[in-house]
């Protein structure tokens, strides 16, 4: 039956629903049945999958399954019937995800095993039972069930070793059993009874003599069971005892150059990784080097129970799951939403008593402050202004212990200040917390500013005489070695004559003096005598000795952007088989410690041709480098404090490299299920010696990146009780610039504690102070004993007026917080920009401080930063999970920030904006969570009642500002949902508890953009600060939208926004990209394959049945034109596409008897008794 393609649509739409599937149920005319079938098989040959999807709809698979069933009752059966039927199953069952079920309850099983049964000896019409058999045992209940009625031993009868005669059905019986093997009772029984040896010499056997390459179908089917049989553990132990790994590394050593061959690479390379020896990680434990006593009675969290790893359980159901993939969003994100309307709705309640919220009145002077400043500067202002400048031009190079000065005693809460006397860590704020009243109000004093400065280096200074039996020397690491180098380029006049020793150069005043000489000044907001001050202070549980040079010496960023990096083809597969490579060849397998954080004796760096490894400063990161061969180097990271887990912040130096050589590392306990290293995102490199030949920056660096699954588990032993952890390794290869140099390689742009401690100092000290009001204090002490740095920073009142004084006063609030995770340093760049822009002269940064008044902790844990922490502080806990109920004793920073937050909103000075600034390691661009009880409630799928709902959408105005004027910023990014999970986070408390309406995080990229100006380009510093500068002017455009402004305000801010507004439209225009988000990550290169475990692969692709469908049913139609086709041309013609087709039958061949290596008699399936 025939028809033209508007008559298809007709009868696909019309005719099908109403009449041809139910005619299968009431028709007995074979004619009918016939005509039905042909016009289905025409219909469903055309288009897309939407015409199988609307016939499954209308009960079309039940039907088809009753037409077989009643085909098959026939005596003897007719093929003419039979055959179109079973096409039809196939084409519709797979798309069907309800098929196995529907199978089961129309007790098809048996059905479909007695047509292949008797169809033995008859190809083509086996040919089609197995397709539906395939189709079946997709679903693995079905599959279970047809294997315990003896579907497996049907096909091993029909799968025989290498021949020319027979391939397409061979290759149906090899994906039905791929299919069948998916279920892992299933996977039980052929390992019992031998078949996985015969597998495997049925693919030596194929692939050997598969010289052409013409039968690719049927070795990557061959391979997917050895895949599915290897799911369990029983599998994985056979496989090793038959020398799997051996015998699938061996095979596709000639294969790697060939493209056409990719499937059987990637199918292999899955199994070699999965099947690879689970090992754990070589060290003692993998809690933390660093351990951090905790006050009172508190205890470190306990390490998390992990999910079963693979290499344990069988579990019929098993999945596996990421324990810790806090960012990456799915579709079963939609249950942690919150739909409980009472919680979502806010809620002001206090988490303490009303009492303690006095002690935040000394944190807000510019409320009671009468500006005594702005009367002419004093002759003391001038002489310590003199004071500053004489002694920051003056370094210091001899530094106490960190912990010479005393750690915070904890009982101050409880005690007055005639009990326990100022705080020596103190060295901002003049009036104690604990003594903060109502009634004792903080004075201002009118040099403040600056004697803040001068005070700050000089307790620096002061550490080193606390406590001198603890004092030690904070050096710069050591500069490179190469000694003629080293004269060349301090000492060019004294060539012949000096030659320092290495360990002893930097502990010369004159050679520091020299390098400072040699610094250029040129890095904004960055002077390294501020940074060795703040420095020599720090409290750090290692207790640093030593300073890492980029941070003493800065960084300026390149004057380009880097693209992200393209990802070649093939690299993760050629990775993993270097990994297999050592079990299988381990001669050149080296395998020696070369640093170890735990147990220095046992490293033995400085080895002939050997990297020397360091990281024990601040925010450093590196456990144990081993060397594994000459150029390849496996690297451990530190967990965090008083934690076994939150791998993925690195920071360390290395040394001693050659020029031009590509080296190997591997980091190998990362925790994170996938990747932005996957997508182009570089790690960042600094090298010293070209720091001191004027290019102080940190580059992006490596190639051949890849993050993939690993071999290494985390046993109970090791992991203090915590077990099945599995790990994931991150590879890249770096050729270093310059022999003998030292560089530093890190996961991110670094950002230390004090780095933002002299970046503070240091603006300051630039500030305009008739212009701009800068309040340094300190919030609190951190567990650690260092302080927390709280900012308020505004505009001077423009006179003493009482008009300008009230105006002063009555500005609303913006509360910013940033670096809660220390691992996220993008966080800091950002805060970074914005703490720039709001102390500059430019106009725009003006007008904002006459509108707001900015309240500002630039780095909620210092103490995680510091001792080079990914999540957690001290205490082991993320802090962005504690502002539910947050311990003044364990988590000061967060109680500290709350309660201030807590005392704005009882004054009635709530913020207009509260914003979190955060690092986003899964996703590219800049973006906000934010806030909303109708679009959590809308996604979750409840019916709102707008009437009783109401809710103002003004937390959408600043996310649309920052995606016109901020460039890395997308709109389609955010998301204003409130998840159950997050319910503890700063976003949601502050939503809730504090009433904002705006309160967000928002989320800055690792890696780069996917839109906009910086489309495919990674983000740098520079970018970063640019963002947080854009974010202050969202807010000054946000003000002019939804507050009341005086003329004199809406005058300047009408000219100055009118020019931003041009200049942002003219760097828009020169990006031709659609502000529309494509997907977040388009698919890579090659396959990538984290859970190998999981049963994902191609071979439930529906193009490639529908292609074999249509083949055959071409081949049957046209019987008589390609009987004398060969097997020579048919494979030659279609050998690209890893197609096959068998010489067709003699022309009086009806039955096509199979050999008798088929029927059973080929050694590798002989089976043990069941």
């Amino acid at each position: 039956m025939r028809c033209s393609p508007v008559q298809h649509e007709v009868l696909c739409s019309e005719l099908i629903p109403k009449f041809g599937v139910f005619l299968f149920q009431s028709s007995c005319e074979k004619d009918v049945i016939l005509n039905i079938l042909s016009v289905l098989t025409d219909l469903l040959s055309l288009g897309t999958g939407r015409r199988i999807h609307y016939v499954i709809s209308k009960g079309g698979s039940e039907a088809l399954l009753q037409a077989l069933a009643a085909a098959a009752r026939t005596e003897p059966p007719d093929h003419s019937t039979l055959l179109p039927l079973l096409r039809l199953l196939a084409r519709v069952g797979q798309r069907d995800r309800k098929f196995g079920l529907k199978v089961q309850k129309a007790e098809a099983t048996d059905i479909i095993l007695s047509l292949a049964r008797r169809n033995l000896g008859h190809h083509l019409h086996l040919i089609h039972c197995l397709w539906v058999l395939r189709v079946c045992a997709s679903n693995v209940t079905t599959g279970t069930t047809l294997g315990v009625n003896g579907a497996m031993e049907l096909l091993f009868k029909v799968i025989t070793p290498y021949s020319k005669r027979h391939v397409r059905t061979v290759r149906a019986a090899v994906e039905a059993l791929a299919a069948l093997l998916k279920s892992k009772s299933n996977s039980r029984r052929a390992v019992n009874r031998g078949y996985l040896g015969g597998l495997l010499r049925l693919y030596q056997d194929w692939h050997h003599n598969d010289v052409s390459n013409n039968y690719i179908y049927i070795r990557r089917g061959l391979l997917l069971c050895l895949k599915h049989i290897t799911n369990i553990h029983l599998g994985r132990e056979t496989f090793l005892g038959s020398r799997g790994m051996e015998i699938l590394f061996t095979s596709i050593q000639d294969c790697l150059f060939c493209k056409n061959l990719d499937p059987i690479i990637t199918t292999v390379t899955q199994i070699l990784r999965k099947c690879y020896p689970k090992e754990p990680l070589p060290v003692a434990t993998v809690r933390s080097s660093y351990s951090f006593p905790l006050p009172g009675n508190a205890k470190a969290e306990p390490p998390c129970e992990g999910s079963e790893g693979d290499y344990e359980s069988d579990g019929e159901d098993e999945v596996e799951k990421d324990p810790d993939n806090e960012n990456v969003e799915s579709k079963e994100e939609d249950y942690d939403l919150e739909t409980d309307v009472n919680k979502l709705r806010s809620r002001p309640v206090l988490d303490r008593p009303e009492e303690e919220l006095g002690q935040y009145e000394g944190m807000c002077p510019e409320l009671s402050h009468h500006f005594q400043e702005l009367e002419p500067e004093s002759e003391e202002e001038k002489s310590l202004e003199d004071r500053t400048e004489s002694l920051l031009s003056t370094p210091s190079y001899f530094i106490p212990s960190a912990t010479s000065v005393k750690r915070p005693n904890y009982r101050w809460r409880n005690q007055s200040v005639s009990e326990v006397g100022p705080d020596p860590g103190e060295t901002d704020l003049k009036v104690p917390q604990q003594s903060w009243t109502k009634k004792e109000k903080c004075r201002w004093d009118p040099i403040d500013g600056k004697r803040d400065v001068v005070e700050a280096a000089q307790d620096a200074d002061s550490c080193e005489g606390a406590d001198p039996a603890r004092s030690h020397v904070l050096t710069l690491r050591p500069l490179p070695e190469e000694a003629a180098w080293y004269k060349k380029m301090f000492y060019p006049e004294h060539e012949t004559s000096i030659n320092p020793s290495p360990g002893e150069r930097l502990q010369s005043s004159d050679t520091v003096t020299n390098l400072l000489e040699k610094h250029q000044g040129d890095i904004p907001f960055h002077s390294p005598p501020f940074y060795m001050a703040r420095a020599k202070c720090v409290k750090s549980i290692p207790d640093y000795k030593d300073m890492a040079f980029p941070d003493f010496w800065g960084h300026h960023p390149p004057p380009y952007s880097k693209p992200m990096l393209e990802r070649k083809y093939g690299v993760q597969r050629n990775k993993v088989l270097d990994d297999v490579r050592r079990l299988i060849q381990p001669g050149d397998v080296i395998g020696r410690t070369v640093f170890d954080l735990d147990e220095p004796s046992h490293s033995s760096p400085g080895a002939p041709g050997c990297l020397t490894f360091f990281s024990k400063f601040e925010s450093g990161n590196l456990r144990k480098a081993i060397q594994v061969r000459q150029f390849e180097y496996d690297l451990i990271m530190n967990a965090d404090v008083n934690s076994s887990q939150h791998h993925q912040w690195f920071y360390f130096e290395v040394r001693d490299m050659k020029l031009a050589v590509p080296y190997r590392f591997n980091i190998i306990n990362c925790e994170k299920f996938n990747s932005q290293f996957n997508y182009g995102m570089q790690l960042v490199m600094y090298s010293v010696k070209e720091a001191l030949q004027g290019r102080p920056r940190w580059l992006r660096a490596g190639h051949d990146i890849c993050y993939y699954k690993n071999h290494y588990y985390c046993n109970a032993a090791a992991g203090g009780g915590m077990r099945g952890k599995c790990y994931y390794t991150l590879a890249f290869s770096i050729k270093f610039p310059h022999k003998d140099d030292v560089c530093y390689l890190a996961y991110h742009y670094p950002y230390t504690y004090s780095a933002m401690m002299s970046h503070l100092d240091v603006l300051e000290q630039n500030r305009n102070p008739k212009k701009v009001y800068w309040r340094q204090q300190t919030l609190c002490q951190t567990l650690g004993g260092n302080p927390c740095p709280l900012l308020t920073i505004t505009a001077m009142p423009d006179s003493k007026k009482r008009d300008d004084l009230e105006q002063f006063c009555s500005r609303p609030y913006v509360f910013l917080v940033a670096r809660v995770h220390p691992g996220e340093s993008n966080a800091s760049w950002v805060m970074k920009g914005t703490l720039e822009f709001l102390v500059s002269s430019d106009p725009i940064a003006d007008l904002l401080r006459k509108c707001f008044i900015f309240k500002i902790v630039p780095m909620l844990n210092p103490d995680g930063v510091i001792n080079g922490s990914h999540r957690c502080s001290l205490s082991g806990d993320d802090l962005n999970r504690q502002w539910l109920t947050p311990s003044s004793q364990l988590h000061p920073t967060i109680y500290h920030t709350k309660g201030l937050l807590y005392y704005l909103r009882s004054i009635g000075r709530a913020p207009l904006v509260f914003c979190d600034y955060h690092g986003h390691s899964q996703r590219k661009n800049v973006f906000l969570y934010g806030c909303s009880i109708k679009e959590t409630l809308w996604q979750a799928g409840c019916i709102v009642d707008t009437a009783v709902i109401t809710e103002d959408v003004g937390y959408r105005t600043l996310p649309k500002i920052l995606d016109k004027v901020a460039p890395a910023f997308v709109m389609n990014s955010c998301s204003f949902l409130v998840e159950k999970s997050r319910e503890s986070t700063a976003r949601v408390v502050v939503w809730k508890e504090m009433g904002v309406l705006r309160s967000y995080t928002m989320e800055s990229t690792y890696c780069g953009c996917s839109h906009g100006l910086y489309k495919g380009l990674q983000l740098g510093t520079q970018e970063l600060e640019e963002m947080g500068s854009k974010f202050c002017l969202g807010l000054l455009i946000l003000h002019l939208k939804s507050l009341p402004c005086s003329k004199k305000v809406m005058a300047q801010a009408a000219l100055l926004l009118d020019l931003e507004e041009e200049i942002t439209d003219r760097a828009q225009r020169s990006c031709s990209s659609s502000s529309l988000e494509t997907d977040d990550e388009p698919p890579c290169a090659e396959e990538i394959d984290y859970n190998t475990d999981s049963c994902s692969d191609d071979e439930g692709n529906f193009s490639e049945l529908d292609q074999e469908i249509q083949e055959c049913l071409s081949w049957v139609e046209g019987e008589t034109e390609d009987e004398g086709l060969t097997t020579r041309q048919t494979c030659s013609s279609k050998a690209l596409r890893g197609l096959y087709i068998s010489s067709q039958p003699a022309p009086n061949s009806t039955a096509l008897p199979l050999r008798s290596t088929a029927l059973g008699v080929y050694s590798g399936f002989e089976s043990s008794p069941a």
